[in-house]
């Protein structure tokens, strides 16, 4: 336990929480600082482009049979964890069912600033994961965001009685795939498979991935200060739920990378890949999907509760203690 406790303290000291930290810190003392909204989006869209070209070269040196197993296991869990929130929280007093059912796609679809944030982390660690586990990501994101709209659609059509309407599932999925995270994620995976981009790979993309996940980190942070006013605005069910959901779904599916490791060879870091996503709550391509798709959902609930609550948690508090079971049972 002593051990355990050291390798946790260890990864709570990490450079990216320090950004994050930080940026919760300026802008909670009324600091001025301020980034552009275009260089946020300009970020964003490296680290998921390099994230995605990092997957697409691993997919294309490795076997398919390989990312089988695990690629069916992200669908599971982003769908899950939308249930989880629809049988859990919605029961809850003061919570709609569209809330609730929102909150669990937000939840359930992977934040990319968790998982560019979990990479070097595990890579610090000298913990060894499959390169491709990045292009897990949108195996996780769409179903939990599709699965979220279709269950809300489904119960509000019962409520409103119109059961014989249809809901149109194709262009949820449509419009998932052409949001600007999906889109440069999976951007990079083509052109990580389909090209050879290892000479800009080396030369471009990967010495400034952490300089620039930095930057992002305390982005993150500022705007989880800022959303605390909106999440003193909701029941105090969604603070609770934000700060016990990440952990929960990390450790479901860190068993199920734990099931996958014994049947496949599945390596402990991919495991722990694996349960940071699950961990984390969509930043990017989950907040405007869910409002087009669920309007009759509370923003402030879902959104607040994720970026205040859910996001700090899975960087803070999932990552080291993910990390840490990992480096236990690879006996460091």
């Amino acid at each position: 336990m002593a051990e355990f406790l050291t390798l946790f303290l260890k990864q709570v000291q990490s450079p990216t929480l320090g950004f994050l930290i930080g940026g919760i810190v300026v802008a909670s003392l009324g600091s001025q600082l301020a980034i552009p909204d275009s260089i946020y989006r300009f970020i964003s869209f490296f680290l998921l482009m390099k994230i995605g070209l990092t997957g697409g070269i691993a997919i294309r040196n490795s076997n398919f049979s390989e990312i089988l197993l695990p690629a069916l296991a992200a669908v599971l869990l982003g769908i899950v964890i939308v249930f989880i929130s629809r049988y859990t929280l919605a029961k809850l007093p003061g919570i709609t069912v569209p809330d609730a059912v929102a909150t669990g796609g937000l939840f359930g679809a992977v934040s990319g600033s968790t998982l560019a944030a979990v990479l070097p982390q595990l890579d610090s660690a000298k913990i060894p994961y499959e390169a491709w586990t990045a292009a897990l990501y949108p195996f996780m994101d769409i179903p939990a965001l599709v699965t979220a709209i279709v269950v809300a659609s489904l119960y509000i059509t019962k409520q409103t009685g119109k059961t014989s309407e249809n809901v149109e599932i194709w262009p949820i999925i449509k419009e998932s795939l052409q949001s600007s995270a999906v889109t440069a994620l999976l951007l990079g995976v083509a052109l990580g498979i389909l090209t050879k981009p290892e000479p800009v790979y080396e030369s471009f993309f990967d010495p400034l991935f952490r300089g620039f996940l930095s930057v992002l980190m305390i982005i993150m942070g500022m705007e989880a200060a800022q959303r605390m006013n909106e999440l003193r605005k909701v029941a105090q069910w969604f603070a609770i739920y934000a700060f016990i959901a990440p952990i929960l779904h990390g450790f479901l599916a860190f068993g199920l990378g734990l099931i996958i490791h014994k049947l496949t060879g599945f390596s402990i870091g991919g495991a722990v890949v694996l349960a940071v996503i699950a961990a984390s709550s969509s930043d990017i391509s989950g907040p405007p999907t869910l409002r087009a798709g669920i309007p009759s959902a509370n923003p402030s609930a879902y959104i607040g509760a994720s970026t205040a609550i859910g996001t700090p948690v899975a960087i803070a508090v999932c990552i080291p203690l993910f990390i840490g079971i990992a480096e236990v049972m690879l006996g460091r």
